[in-house]
């Protein structure tokens, strides 16, 4: 991982993510599940609030009640991919991180993370 711009941490190639599947990288200390679906990638915390394990990038990829989530391997709650909040228990929501791709690079912000508010 490199960084890329004042920010943003490259953290792989666009060409290493398998569609609709997930993958775990170490940003900064922190792990992040990031996400291809479509043309769009999504970057979450890999930490899964109800199990306490750190399993979110393996979790599967879908559509719930029009929103395109990713469950949890453990407890299965369902996270929505562009805001992390929890379909499930809106009290919950994982980080979700801006992504960019620049150049075939996929590159993570976490000084910009989001977490929607209950």
């Amino acid at each position: 991982m490199t960084q890329a711009n004042k920010g943003w941490t490259t953290v792989c190639s666009e060409g290493d993510l398998i569609p609709n599947l997930g993958v775990c990288a170490l940003v900064e200390g922190v792990q992040i599940a990031l996400f291809k679906v479509d043309d769009q990638v999504y970057a979450l915390d890999n930490h899964d609030p109800f199990s306490q394990a750190n399993v979110i990038s393996r979790g599967l990829v879908g559509d719930l009640e029009g929103k395109l989530v990713v469950a949890s391997p453990i407890y299965k709650q369902h996270f929505e991919l562009s805001t992390g909040q929890c379909l499930e228990d809106e009290t919950v929501s994982l980080n979700a991180y801006p992504v960019e791709v620049v150049d075939q690079k996929v590159q993570v912000s976490l000084a910009s993370a989001t977490v929607e508010a209950a």
